[in-house]
Protein backbone atom coordinates (compact mmCIF):
# COMPACT_ATOMS: atom_id res chain seq x y z
CA UNK A 1 0.00 0.00 0.00
CA UNK A 2 2.87 2.48 0.76
CA UNK A 3 4.51 2.05 -2.52
CA UNK A 4 0.78 2.46 -4.48
CA UNK A 5 0.58 5.61 -2.52
CA UNK A 6 4.43 6.78 -3.37
CA UNK A 7 3.51 6.32 -6.91
CA UNK A 8 -0.05 8.28 -6.53
CA UNK A 9 1.81 11.12 -4.98
CA UNK A 10 4.84 10.90 -8.12
CA UNK A 11 2.46 10.60 -10.89
CA UNK A 12 -0.03 13.53 -9.04
CA UNK A 13 3.61 15.67 -8.93
CA UNK A 14 4.34 15.24 -12.46
CA UNK A 15 1.23 15.98 -13.61
CA UNK A 16 1.50 19.16 -11.83
CA UNK A 17 4.77 19.86 -12.66
CA UNK A 18 3.89 19.13 -16.67
CA UNK A 19 0.95 21.67 -16.24
CA UNK A 20 3.13 23.60 -14.86
CA UNK A 21 5.37 24.16 -17.94
CA UNK A 22 2.46 24.28 -20.56
CA UNK A 23 2.38 26.50 -23.18
CA UNK A 24 -1.87 28.09 -23.57
CA UNK A 25 -1.72 29.69 -27.30
CA UNK A 26 -4.45 32.39 -26.92
CA UNK A 27 -5.78 32.81 -30.51
CA UNK A 28 -6.56 36.20 -32.16
CA UNK A 29 -10.58 35.67 -31.67
CA UNK A 30 -12.81 37.27 -30.59
CA UNK A 31 -14.62 34.83 -28.39
CA UNK A 32 -10.85 34.87 -26.37
CA UNK A 33 -10.51 38.35 -26.28
CA UNK A 34 -12.00 41.76 -24.12
CA UNK A 35 -11.30 44.58 -26.51
CA UNK A 36 -11.76 48.23 -27.27
CA UNK A 37 -14.61 49.05 -29.71
CA UNK A 38 -12.51 49.40 -32.53
CA UNK A 39 -10.21 46.65 -32.62
CA UNK A 40 -10.52 44.34 -35.71
CA UNK A 41 -9.85 40.36 -35.52
CA UNK A 42 -8.54 39.54 -39.53
CA UNK A 43 -6.22 37.26 -41.10
CA UNK A 44 -3.17 38.98 -42.23
CA UNK A 45 0.02 37.10 -43.57
CA UNK A 46 -1.38 33.99 -43.26
CA UNK A 47 -2.05 35.23 -39.48
CA UNK A 48 -5.38 35.13 -36.80
CA UNK A 49 -3.92 38.33 -35.91
CA UNK A 50 -6.05 41.43 -33.96
CA UNK A 51 -5.39 45.20 -34.81
CA UNK A 52 -5.38 46.80 -31.50
CA UNK A 53 -5.83 50.85 -32.52
CA UNK A 54 -5.58 51.87 -28.82
CA UNK A 55 -6.26 50.72 -25.23
CA UNK A 56 -6.00 47.53 -23.85
CA UNK A 57 -6.76 43.99 -24.79
CA UNK A 58 -7.45 41.12 -22.02
CA UNK A 59 -7.46 37.41 -22.86
CA UNK A 60 -10.80 36.17 -21.11
CA UNK A 61 -10.51 33.95 -18.12
CA UNK A 62 -6.74 33.72 -17.85
CA UNK A 63 -4.57 34.09 -15.03
CA UNK A 64 -1.03 34.85 -14.63
CA UNK A 65 1.24 34.69 -12.04
CA UNK A 66 4.93 33.53 -13.08
CA UNK A 67 6.33 32.13 -16.01
CA UNK A 68 7.00 33.20 -19.77
CA UNK A 69 4.61 35.49 -21.83
CA UNK A 70 5.34 35.87 -25.49
CA UNK A 71 3.91 38.12 -28.63
CA UNK A 72 4.23 38.96 -32.36
CA UNK A 73 4.11 42.27 -33.43
CA UNK A 74 4.03 43.45 -36.99
CA UNK A 75 7.11 45.76 -37.74
CA UNK A 76 5.97 49.47 -37.90
CA UNK A 77 8.05 52.79 -38.52
CA UNK A 78 5.10 55.44 -37.79
CA UNK A 79 4.48 56.88 -34.44
CA UNK A 80 3.44 53.99 -32.54
CA UNK A 81 3.53 51.63 -28.89
CA UNK A 82 3.19 47.79 -28.42
CA UNK A 83 3.47 45.55 -25.57
CA UNK A 84 2.13 43.03 -23.16
CA UNK A 85 0.15 43.52 -19.84
CA UNK A 86 0.32 41.37 -16.92
CA UNK A 87 -0.40 40.80 -13.44
CA UNK A 88 -3.68 43.00 -14.34
CA UNK A 89 -5.71 43.79 -11.06
CA UNK A 90 -8.97 46.33 -11.98
CA UNK A 91 -6.63 49.51 -13.00
CA UNK A 92 -3.33 48.74 -11.63
CA UNK A 93 -0.82 46.50 -13.61
CA UNK A 94 2.95 45.71 -15.35
CA UNK A 95 3.02 46.75 -18.68
CA UNK A 96 6.61 46.47 -21.11
CA UNK A 97 6.21 47.58 -24.52
CA UNK A 98 8.25 48.93 -27.75
CA UNK A 99 8.49 52.14 -29.32
CA UNK A 100 8.52 51.01 -32.35
CA UNK A 101 9.36 53.81 -33.85
CA UNK A 102 12.55 54.08 -31.66
CA UNK A 103 14.54 51.54 -33.35
CA UNK A 104 18.00 51.42 -31.85
CA UNK A 105 17.35 54.57 -29.69
CA UNK A 106 18.16 54.43 -25.90
CA UNK A 107 14.31 54.23 -25.20
CA UNK A 108 12.93 51.48 -27.77
CA UNK A 109 11.98 49.59 -24.72
CA UNK A 110 10.25 50.68 -21.58
CA UNK A 111 8.92 48.61 -18.62
CA UNK A 112 6.53 51.02 -16.41
CA UNK A 113 3.47 50.03 -13.93
CA UNK A 114 0.69 50.76 -14.24
CA UNK A 115 -1.33 52.86 -11.57
CA UNK A 116 -4.57 53.67 -11.06
CA UNK A 117 -4.93 53.45 -15.00
CA UNK A 118 -2.08 55.98 -15.40
CA UNK A 119 1.56 55.07 -16.95
CA UNK A 120 4.48 56.13 -14.95
CA UNK A 121 7.32 55.82 -17.37
CA UNK A 122 8.85 58.99 -16.92
CA UNK A 123 9.66 57.83 -13.51
CA UNK A 124 10.86 55.06 -14.66
CA UNK A 125 14.08 55.63 -17.02
CA UNK A 126 16.39 52.78 -15.57
CA UNK A 127 13.85 50.81 -16.96
CA UNK A 128 14.70 51.45 -20.58
CA UNK A 129 16.85 49.53 -23.49
CA UNK A 130 18.14 50.28 -26.69
CA UNK A 131 16.93 47.31 -29.30
CA UNK A 132 16.93 47.16 -33.36
CA UNK A 133 13.88 46.18 -34.23
CA UNK A 134 12.81 44.74 -37.77
CA UNK A 135 11.45 46.92 -40.30
CA UNK A 136 9.71 44.16 -41.85
CA UNK A 137 7.60 41.00 -40.89
CA UNK A 138 7.07 40.32 -37.43
CA UNK A 139 9.37 41.23 -33.88
CA UNK A 140 8.79 38.37 -31.37
CA UNK A 141 8.71 39.87 -27.96
CA UNK A 142 8.84 37.90 -24.75
CA UNK A 143 8.64 38.78 -20.72
CA UNK A 144 10.19 35.95 -18.22
CA UNK A 145 8.50 36.47 -15.00
CA UNK A 146 10.38 35.57 -11.75
CA UNK A 147 8.34 36.49 -8.56
CA UNK A 148 9.16 40.40 -8.04
CA UNK A 149 11.44 40.47 -10.90
CA UNK A 150 11.36 39.65 -15.08
CA UNK A 151 13.65 39.61 -17.74
CA UNK A 152 12.72 41.07 -21.40
CA UNK A 153 13.84 40.02 -25.11
CA UNK A 154 13.12 40.72 -28.61
CA UNK A 155 13.62 38.92 -31.11
CA UNK A 156 15.15 36.57 -28.81
CA UNK A 157 17.90 38.81 -27.87
CA UNK A 158 17.74 39.47 -23.71
CA UNK A 159 17.30 43.40 -23.75
CA UNK A 160 16.11 44.58 -20.13
CA UNK A 161 16.32 43.17 -16.51
CA UNK A 162 13.69 44.31 -14.25
CA UNK A 163 14.97 44.05 -10.67
CA UNK A 164 11.64 45.15 -8.62
CA UNK A 165 8.03 44.64 -10.57
CA UNK A 166 6.58 47.78 -9.05
CA UNK A 167 2.65 47.29 -8.55
CA UNK A 168 3.17 44.03 -5.63
CA UNK A 169 0.68 42.44 -7.52
CA UNK A 170 1.71 38.78 -7.15
CA UNK A 171 -0.47 37.60 -9.94
CA UNK A 172 -3.60 38.84 -12.20
CA UNK A 173 -4.76 38.81 -16.14
CA UNK A 174 -2.75 39.38 -19.22
CA UNK A 175 -3.01 41.31 -22.21
CA UNK A 176 -2.23 43.64 -24.77
CA UNK A 177 -1.11 47.27 -25.04
CA UNK A 178 -1.36 49.66 -28.36
CA UNK A 179 -1.34 53.14 -29.15
CA UNK A 180 -1.05 54.63 -32.52
CA UNK A 181 -2.35 51.27 -33.64
CA UNK A 182 -0.24 47.85 -34.32
CA UNK A 183 -1.07 44.43 -35.22
CA UNK A 184 -0.54 40.82 -33.10
CA UNK A 185 -0.42 37.36 -33.43
CA UNK A 186 0.92 34.26 -31.88
CA UNK A 187 -0.14 35.37 -28.24
CA UNK A 188 0.79 32.44 -25.64
CA UNK A 189 1.97 32.08 -22.17
CA UNK A 190 3.76 29.50 -20.10
CA UNK A 191 3.40 29.16 -16.62
CA UNK A 192 6.32 28.28 -14.51
CA UNK A 193 6.09 27.77 -10.52
CA UNK A 194 9.08 29.64 -8.77
CA UNK A 195 10.51 30.03 -5.44
CA UNK A 196 9.59 32.62 -3.07
CA UNK A 197 10.03 35.61 -3.70
CA UNK A 198 12.80 38.07 -2.00
CA UNK A 199 11.76 40.49 0.46
CA UNK A 200 12.66 43.71 -1.74
CA UNK A 201 15.21 45.84 0.62
CA UNK A 202 13.10 49.23 1.77
CA UNK A 203 15.51 51.14 3.48
CA UNK A 204 16.61 54.65 1.48
CA UNK A 205 19.89 54.57 -0.20
CA UNK A 206 20.65 57.93 1.47
CA UNK A 207 19.57 58.99 4.63
CA UNK A 208 19.29 62.42 3.59
CA UNK A 209 16.33 61.36 1.83
CA UNK A 210 12.85 62.59 2.71
CA UNK A 211 10.65 59.09 2.75
CA UNK A 212 7.76 60.27 4.00
CA UNK A 213 5.00 62.65 2.79
CA UNK A 214 1.85 63.42 3.84
CA UNK A 215 -0.52 64.27 0.84
CA UNK A 216 -4.03 65.29 0.14
CA UNK A 217 -6.33 63.43 -2.33
CA UNK A 218 -6.63 64.54 -6.33
CA UNK A 219 -8.14 67.56 -7.38
CA UNK A 220 -8.51 69.35 -10.38
CA UNK A 221 -6.07 71.73 -11.29
CA UNK A 222 -6.78 75.27 -12.27
CA UNK A 223 -4.02 78.30 -12.52
CA UNK A 224 -4.13 80.39 -10.52
CA UNK A 225 -7.14 78.98 -7.57
CA UNK A 226 -4.63 77.99 -5.37
CA UNK A 227 -4.70 79.83 -1.95
CA UNK A 228 -2.31 79.14 0.81
CA UNK A 229 -4.46 79.52 3.65
CA UNK A 230 -6.63 76.75 2.42
CA UNK A 231 -3.77 74.19 2.54
CA UNK A 232 -4.56 73.57 6.49
CA UNK A 233 -8.20 72.52 5.59
CA UNK A 234 -7.55 69.60 3.54
CA UNK A 235 -7.32 66.06 4.76
CA UNK A 236 -3.74 64.38 4.38
CA UNK A 237 -2.45 60.92 4.49
CA UNK A 238 1.09 59.37 4.90
CA UNK A 239 2.38 57.63 2.41
CA UNK A 240 5.99 56.17 2.47
CA UNK A 241 8.33 56.72 -0.77
CA UNK A 242 10.49 54.32 -2.44
CA UNK A 243 13.93 53.61 -1.50
CA UNK A 244 15.24 56.13 -3.97
CA UNK A 245 12.82 58.27 -2.71
CA UNK A 246 10.82 58.42 -5.79
CA UNK A 247 6.87 58.85 -4.76
CA UNK A 248 4.96 57.49 -7.71
CA UNK A 249 1.77 59.61 -6.79
CA UNK A 250 -0.65 57.38 -8.76
CA UNK A 251 -0.23 54.52 -6.72
CA UNK A 252 -1.66 56.18 -3.86
CA UNK A 253 -3.98 58.31 -5.37
CA UNK A 254 -6.54 58.09 -8.09
CA UNK A 255 -6.46 61.59 -10.35
CA UNK A 256 -10.26 62.79 -11.65
CA UNK A 257 -8.78 62.59 -15.15
CA UNK A 258 -7.01 59.37 -16.52
CA UNK A 259 -5.92 57.06 -19.00
CA UNK A 260 -5.95 59.10 -21.88
CA UNK A 261 -2.13 60.43 -22.01
CA UNK A 262 -1.96 64.24 -22.99
CA UNK A 263 -5.58 64.27 -23.37
CA UNK A 264 -6.06 64.13 -19.23
CA UNK A 265 -6.67 67.36 -17.74
CA UNK A 266 -4.51 68.72 -15.18
CA UNK A 267 -5.11 67.24 -11.49
CA UNK A 268 -2.69 68.32 -8.37
CA UNK A 269 -1.96 67.07 -4.94
CA UNK A 270 -0.35 69.14 -1.57
CA UNK A 271 2.59 66.77 -0.28
CA UNK A 272 4.20 68.22 2.70
CA UNK A 273 6.58 67.97 5.32
CA UNK A 274 7.73 68.89 8.61
CA UNK A 275 11.29 69.86 9.10
CA UNK A 276 12.41 70.54 12.79
CA UNK A 277 15.69 73.57 12.75
CA UNK A 278 17.15 73.78 16.39
CA UNK A 279 18.57 77.22 15.18
CA UNK A 280 17.45 79.44 12.52
CA UNK A 281 19.87 77.83 9.54
CA UNK A 282 19.55 77.66 5.62
CA UNK A 283 19.57 73.68 4.34
CA UNK A 284 19.98 72.31 0.52
CA UNK A 285 16.37 70.74 -0.49
CA UNK A 286 17.52 68.57 -3.59
CA UNK A 287 14.52 67.57 -5.63
CA UNK A 288 12.46 66.38 -9.11
CA UNK A 289 9.17 66.30 -9.78
CA UNK A 290 6.14 65.43 -12.83
CA UNK A 291 4.65 67.19 -14.33
CA UNK A 292 4.78 70.80 -12.15
CA UNK A 293 5.27 71.83 -8.88
CA UNK A 294 5.02 74.78 -7.05
CA UNK A 295 7.20 74.99 -3.94
CA UNK A 296 6.08 76.53 -0.51
CA UNK A 297 8.05 77.21 2.98
CA UNK A 298 6.11 78.42 5.89
CA UNK A 299 3.53 79.80 3.44
CA UNK A 300 5.78 81.71 0.82
CA UNK A 301 6.23 80.69 -2.49
CA UNK A 302 10.01 79.83 -3.23
CA UNK A 303 9.87 77.71 -6.67
CA UNK A 304 7.61 77.03 -10.05
CA UNK A 305 8.84 75.00 -12.18
CA UNK A 306 7.40 73.12 -15.32
CA UNK A 307 8.91 69.60 -16.06
CA UNK A 308 6.19 68.15 -18.01
CA UNK A 309 6.54 65.83 -21.52
CA UNK A 310 8.33 68.41 -23.99
CA UNK A 311 7.60 71.49 -21.70
CA UNK A 312 10.76 71.92 -23.00
CA UNK A 313 11.63 70.97 -26.85
CA UNK A 314 9.90 67.90 -29.01
CA UNK A 315 12.65 65.68 -27.28
CA UNK A 316 12.33 66.62 -23.80
CA UNK A 317 11.09 63.20 -22.09
CA UNK A 318 10.46 64.62 -18.57
CA UNK A 319 12.34 61.65 -17.11
CA UNK A 320 12.80 62.88 -13.04
CA UNK A 321 16.45 62.88 -10.99
CA UNK A 322 16.54 63.84 -7.45
CA UNK A 323 19.77 65.69 -8.21
CA UNK A 324 18.62 68.10 -11.30
CA UNK A 325 16.93 70.79 -9.09
CA UNK A 326 18.63 72.34 -5.44
CA UNK A 327 17.10 75.21 -3.82
CA UNK A 328 18.02 76.58 -0.41
CA UNK A 329 15.28 76.56 2.55
CA UNK A 330 15.78 79.22 5.26
CA UNK A 331 14.58 77.87 7.84
CA UNK A 332 13.50 79.44 11.26
CA UNK A 333 14.03 78.14 14.71
CA UNK A 334 11.63 75.15 15.43
CA UNK A 335 9.32 73.63 13.07
CA UNK A 336 8.86 74.57 9.44
CA UNK A 337 6.56 73.39 7.03
CA UNK A 338 7.33 72.71 3.22
CA UNK A 339 4.51 72.17 1.26
CA UNK A 340 4.82 70.97 -2.50
CA UNK A 341 1.68 71.20 -4.51
CA UNK A 342 2.52 68.80 -7.83
CA UNK A 343 0.51 68.85 -10.79
CA UNK A 344 0.41 66.34 -13.27
CA UNK A 345 -1.86 65.26 -16.55
CA UNK A 346 0.14 62.21 -17.89
CA UNK A 347 2.87 59.94 -18.15
CA UNK A 348 4.25 59.63 -14.56
CA UNK A 349 2.98 61.83 -11.50
CA UNK A 350 5.88 61.53 -9.19
CA UNK A 351 7.94 63.66 -6.57
CA UNK A 352 11.51 62.74 -5.11
CA UNK A 353 13.61 64.96 -2.82
CA UNK A 354 16.05 64.76 -0.13
CA UNK A 355 17.46 67.85 2.58
CA UNK A 356 20.89 68.01 3.43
Amino acid sequence: MKQLAYLITALLSLQLSIAQNTTTNIEMLASNWNVPKDATFEIFDNRETLLLTSGRATANNQKFKNGTIEVDVYANSVRSFAGITFRKQEHNMEEVYMRLHKSNQVDAVQYTPIFNNESSWQLFREYQARVNFKNKGWNALRIEVDNTSAEVFVNDKKVMSIDHLRTNQNAGEIGLFALFSNRFSNFRFTPKKMGNSETVNRNPIDPNIITKWDITKAKPYKEGALHFDDFSKEKYSTVTTEKSGLLPISKYLKKTSSGNFEENTEDYTIASTTIHSNNGETKLFTFDYSDKIIVYLNGKVLFKGNNAFRAKGIQYMGHIDINVNKLYLPLKKGENKLHCVVIDKANGWGLIAKLE
